[in-house]
Order: C-alpha cells, then sequence, then structure tokens
C-alpha cells in the first residue's frame, strides 16, 4: 500500500475488459494483475505511484479497535473531487453518505432534514463558511461533527475540543477522527 498518500483515485475494474486497454494516461494506467481474472482496486495518488490489493468484500465498519455502527453522514464539501473521493471512502468503511451540499444554507437545510448522525464539512466554503453551518445546526442540539480544512484553522475561529482533518489526509486520519467526533457525541 502506498503511505502518505495524498489524494487517492480508487478504481474497481476487471482489467481485461476492453475499456481500460491501452490506456496510458490520466487516472487509467495500465496494469497487469497477478490473477487476471479477479478484480482488483488499484489505488493512483497525484505522484502517479500504484498500490495493488485484491478487493475486499464489504465488511463491518471499524475504527479503531472497536467496531463502529454504520453512520448516516452529512457531507459538506464544495471540491467536487474531494466530495466524490470521501463518499466512496466512507460508503466503503460501510458509513451512508447523504445528499452532499456544498454551501452554508444547503448544509443547514440538510442537517434538519436528514438528522445526521455525524457531519463531515468543510471549513471554507464558496458560499458562505462550513463554520458558520455547523454554529446554526448546533443550535438544534449536538451532533458530531469534523472540520477538513486546507489551512491551519484551529487557533483562528475554532473551540480548542474541535475535531479538524487538515488536508491532506488519508483513510486512518478519517477513521481516527471519526472515532473522536462519535465519542465526544
Amino acid at each position: 500500500m502506498v503511505s502518505g498518500i495524498r489524494t487517492v483515485f480508487i478504481v474497481e475494474r476487471d482489467h481485461e475488459s476492453p475499456l481500460f486497454a491501452g490506456r496510458s494516461s490520466g487516472l487509467f494506467q495500465p496494469h497487469r494483475a497477478p490473477d487476471a481474472s479477479q478484480p482488483r482496486r488499484v489505488r493512483h495518488d497525484v505522484a502517479g505511484r500504484v498500490a495493488d490489493r485484491p478487493c475486499a468484500p464489504r465488511r463491518p465498519v471499524r475504527a479503531g479497535c472497536r467496531a463502529v455502527k454504520s453512520l448516516r453522514i452529512l457531507l459538506v464539501e464544495d471540491e467536487t473531487l474531494i466530495a466524490m473521493l470521501l463518499t466512496e471512502l466512507l460508503e466503503g468503511l460501510g458509513h451512508r453518505v447523504g445528499e452532499i451540499e456544498s454551501t452554508q444554507s444547503g448544509a443547514v437545510r440538510a442537517a434538519a432534514r436528514e438528522r445526521p448522525d455525524l457531519m463531515i464539512i468543510d471549513a471554507h466554503l464558496r458560499e458562505g463558511s462550513g463554520v458558520a453551518a455547523v454554529q446554526e445546526i448546533l443550535r438544534g442540539g449536538f451532533v458530531p461533527h469534523i472540520f477538513i480544512s486546507g489551512d491551519p484553522l484551529r487557533d483562528r475561529v475554532l473551540h480548542r475540543s474541535a475535531i479538524v482533518m487538515e488536508k491532506p489526509f488519508d483513510d486512518t486520519d478519517l477513521l481516527a477522527a471519526i472515532d473522536r467526533a462519535m465519542a465526544a457525541g
């Protein structure tokens, strides 16, 4: 497995499919599985390194050393690619991602409608603020939440106990943050 992944694209495919034959640029790169009959999960990071492993069947969600129930997650992210990657990762862990919102007002409406178990929210949105959205949502009662941000955020706008994942992060960071957020709730 590749360590220190910045951005990861996860693709499940049959390597014998004509769709992928001879592709050498972009996300799809020629890659031979040891057993071409077995689907593989190929991870491509932005540096073009590849980690290859068999596709595992979906399993119960685990975070840290203890099993965690499947969570209904509200994802608020204005970068489409990041939202897609996070959704794939979270659903692969057995969670359910409801609507994906990209604005402060959309996040507030979706939280009222969906009543999520957990919110993962980009702190800086193109329209509004993820921090302001959480403050408004929490007036109706506590919902565990994780902020994600591309810049150091903690000292400027958040309370001391806020859970923040700075981009880039990997699946281990995400699992640890989910553990901490759910323990706080």
